[in-house]
């Protein structure tokens, strides 16, 4: 396909200090430290009193209680939180909260805060998505509460949906889908196609999982990008992105598949379901995914998945490797993650995807479905990449890497030749 999908596993580190190690300070500070520190204490509480405000008005819907929270003085402000809070109106939340990790300018009467946002849908989100935050806030009078002056997304934290426009939302049977600047009818089809894609995705993967998905629609490649916090250059050429992190911790928040809307828009039907069927899959396998599990394991399982109801010949859904096998051009490895980078070469991205693909397709037709699936867990089980592959292949394929590589190129010659 000349429009390709991928998993995006970029960690984030999730506030500065937290608020108990905060307080934990306080226990061995000086004593003429105290003063300040107690300080430091009482103005997190007050501007945690301020933030518990505005998440009960976010909840209730209630734009006076929400804008009584905002600096008076900052009209601008107050008018852009306004069209805000009115974009959030149809989004199904469950809870919106705050926790404060840390505030500089303690004793003055203007402070920052580093605060993250938490926040749940409804009936999707089996635990609080995060945001972090740098709030500014302002206390007008001497006793006076504290107003919020500012809010804006921390450094290396990408936007918020709603923060981009009104969000048009469509519930599915399995999906959850929200658009911002995109036809309801557009939001709809994708919602249907989501929706024939969980159970697609059940029926491969085992493993418990929410079967449902939320899918975010932006009006454009360039607010996808704002939604990833990365370069718009890495998207432009890709259809859908899911976002997530990896690791079994079993307290992970849902995923979120982002469409690009010009990408996705000029696939067609088959485009479209591979492409929501592949995504679908990284939401699936998420709590079995780690740093250790390469990038050509958790793809090629997605197109593998995606791939597996379609009548396509493996040469349509693998032209470049067919190239390279007529020419005998054989790969001498597998792929390695570099192979997958977005804002690399094309045709080297496209040939990762699919060496990835028929290096799963040949673990089920020399080992079997079975084993694919306990391959797949024993790699992401490992905490890190070294050995992690060879531990898993030798127990559970018993085979080695260099032999699974020499069957592979084998495997490429017989299906691709």
């Amino acid at each position: 396909m000349a429009v390709r999908t991928r998993d995006t596993r970029r960690g984030r580190t999730r506030g500065r200090s937290t608020a108990g190690a905060v307080l934990a300070g306080l226990l061995f500070a000086s004593a003429c430290a105290a003063p300040r520190d107690t300080t430091d204490r009482v103005t997190a509480e007050e501007i945690g009193v301020t933030l518990d405000r505005r998440a009960a008005a976010v909840m209730a819907h209630d734009t006076k209680a929400y804008l009584a929270a905002l600096d008076p003085r900052a009209e601008s402000f107050r008018a852009a939180q306004r069209t805000e809070l009115r974009n959030l109106a149809d989004v199904p939340l469950e809870s919106w909260a705050y926790k404060v990790n840390s505030v500089s300018g303690a004793g003055t009467g203007r402070v920052s805060a580093d605060v993250e946002l938490r926040y749940r849908f409804a009936g999707y989100d089996n635990a609080p998505m995060s945001s972090s935050r740098t709030v500014e806030l302002v206390r007008r009078g001497a006793d006076g509460p504290w107003y919020i002056a500012a809010d804006r997304a921390a450094e290396d934290t990408p936007g918020l949906l709603w923060q981009q426009g009104d969000v048009e939302v469509v519930r599915g049977t399995h999906s959850l889908v929200l658009g911002v600047g995109r036809p309801a009818e557009e939001l709809r089809r994708i919602a249907d196609t989501a929706d024939r894609a969980v159970p697609a995705v059940s029926g491969v993967w085992p493993e418990p999982w929410a079967q449902r998905v939320v899918v975010l629609v932006p009006r454009s490649v360039d607010d996808m990008a704002r939604l990833l916090g990365s370069p718009v250059e890495s998207y432009r050429g890709i259809a859908a992105v899911t976002t997530g992190e990896v690791g079994g911790s079993g307290r992970r928040p849902a995923d979120r598949v982002i469409v690009n809307p010009q990408a996705y828009g000029m696939l067609g039907e088959f485009g479209r379901r591979v492409v929501l069927t592949h995504e679908t899959t990284h939401v699936a396998t998420r709590s079995h995914t780690s740093a250790a599990t390469p990038v050509w394991l958790s793809e090629g399982f997605a197109d593998l998945t995606a791939y597996r109801q379609e009548s396509r010949t493996a040469q349509e859904l693998a032209p470049g490797l067919a190239g390279a096998v007529r020419r005998g051009d054989l790969p001498a490895r597998l792929p390695v993650d570099e192979d997958f980078g977005f804002g690399g070469d094309a045709e080297t991205l496209a040939k990762a995807y699919e060496g990835g693909w028929l290096a799963c397709e040949l673990i089920v037709r020399d080992w079997g479905e079975e084993e694919l699936i306990a391959f797949y867990r024993a790699v992401g089980a490992r905490s890190g990449r070294d050995g992690a592959v060879e531990h898993a292949m030798q127990s559970v394929l018993g085979t080695t890497p260099r032999d699974f590589t020499a069957r592979w190129r084998d495997y490429l010659r017989d299906r691709l030749g």
